[in-house]
């Protein structure tokens, strides 16, 4: 009964009830936070596996602390701070309780982030000590099905099922064909992606190969145009022309300069009005002037 246990652990076990009614009920998650985290500092070292013995009720007191503490993170969006904050009340990833594994597994899984828990999942289930509980079957499938195989580690999956002393032959066969299975769907998505990419990449070089050509094109004509043009600038006054070269920059800007494929063929008709535009102005292009 709690009114049996030590101060710090009826501490731990009152503050747990508030952390639990202010996570469901009030929905305060920073609260809830500091409950789960003052009643973990009230335990204090030696309940966790593998230290000194303890009450079974101060571990599981202990890890219902760190469930709504998990939960509670999630629900800020500070997930990130989820495994780090487990780990400052366990110390290693072998003494987590497989609850507390599990939360972890599939928090980190359901955010786009299993990188996180692969050291931390194969320290766990290669440990001894955790593999003759009765969830250890349960959280390498989870382990597999999450971490593993997401991240394309079929060679590390199939080294941990076959190093694993507690499965039968039998257990062992139905966990390497879910491996080769994965790895199958794998090698498919590989090459689907690969053709898609082939496919695209000729398809973008012919429309821009036809674009380019014909934006050459009008290049041409508008250079003939110039040249043709040239000789009548000269005569035109000085405001008359600086409103032709506004007319001509129009043109280039029409060619909708916002498209990355159009930037190399403006830059030419730059370079081509330009050059237009320096012949106009040479002296060579002038009529000799009569008297």
């Amino acid at each position: 009964e709690p009114l049996a246990w030590a101060p710090g652990p009826a501490q731990a076990a009152a503050l747990l009830e508030e952390a639990a009614d202010l996570l469901v009920l009030h929905r305060d998650f920073a609260a809830a936070l500091e409950r789960c985290e003052a009643g973990c500092d009230s335990l204090g070292p030696g309940t966790e596996p593998g230290t000194e013995p303890g009450p079974e009720s101060f571990a599981e007191v202990k890890r219902s602390l760190c469930v709504v503490g998990i939960q509670a993170l999630a629900e800020m969006n500070r997930w990130r701070e989820v495994l780090s904050w487990v780990l400052q009340y366990y110390h290693v990833p072998e003494h987590l309780p497989p609850k507390v594994l599990e939360l972890c597994m599939l928090l980190y899984s359901r955010v786009g982030e299993p990188q996180v828990m692969l050291e931390v999942g194969s320290s766990w289930l290669r440990a001894q000590a955790n593999q003759s509980l009765p969830e250890f079957g349960s959280l390498l499938e989870l382990y597999l099905a999450q971490v593993l195989l997401p991240l394309g580690r079929f060679e590390g999956a199939e080294e941990l099922v076959r190093g694993c002393a507690v499965f039968d032959s039998q257990q062992q066969l139905e966990f390497l064909s879910t491996i080769l299975e994965s790895r199958s769907r794998w090698a498919q998505r590989e090459e689907t992606r690969s053709a898609a990419e082939e496919q695209q990449d000729p398809g973008t070089e012919t429309v821009l190969g036809v674009l380019s050509q014909k934006l050459l094109t009008m290049f041409t004509l508008l250079r003939r145009a110039l040249r043709s043009m040239s000789n009548h600038f000269y005569l035109l006054p000085y405001k008359k022309m600086l409103l032709a070269t506004f007319l001509l920059y129009l043109v280039v800007v029409r060619l909708d300069p916002a498209s990355p494929t159009s930037l190399p063929f403006i830059y030419k008709l730059v370079q081509l009005f330009r050059q237009a535009w320096a012949a106009v102005l040479s002296p060579v292009h002038r009529p000799p002037i009569r008297d």
